[in-house]
């Protein structure tokens, strides 16, 4: 399965390669982050609470998120279809936007590409492609 990659000045593309996109459906054990998004352009953006999901093949900001935080939906040149770990297509139908932001973490701040679609409850997902990138040690 095509994984994202980091490239040039840190920024996380999911969209580079085809491929399809996972969701777990009920974490064992949740591990959630306090984060800031930021606009690119002006720096404006929220707080958020971010899920930390090693079954999610991507990143992720809710539409809903991204609509109130303001935030520019960029068209995808194709629909990326999501399904659930069972196979099953996802509810929310396909993703077919995405976001840049900055995201800022206890002083530290990446350059990232988000795809958006329907999280319910959830703002931010960040899944495999961030989890491999900062190679995480949890206690």
């Amino acid at each position: 399965m095509p994984r994202a990659q980091v490239e040039g000045a840190g920024i996380i593309d999911p969209e580079k390669k085809q491929r399809e996109v996972r969701r777990t459906l009920k974490s064992l054990r949740e591990m959630w982050m306090q984060i800031e998004v930021k606009k690119i352009d002006t720096y404006e953006g929220v707080s958020v609470k971010a899920l930390l999901d090693s079954g999610a093949t991507g990143l992720f900001m809710s539409k809903k998120c991204a609509e109130r935080g303001g935030f520019k939906l960029i068209k995808l040149g194709k629909p990326i279809i999501v399904q659930n770990v069972d196979g099953t297509g996802n509810s929310g139908g396909s993703i077919t936007y995405k976001v840049e932001v900055n995201l800022y973490f206890k002083g530290h701040v990446e350059r990232m590409r988000m795809d958006v679609c329907d999280l319910e409850k959830i703002k931010v997902i960040l899944g495999m492609p961030w989890l491999q990138v900062h190679n995480l040690e949890i206690d």
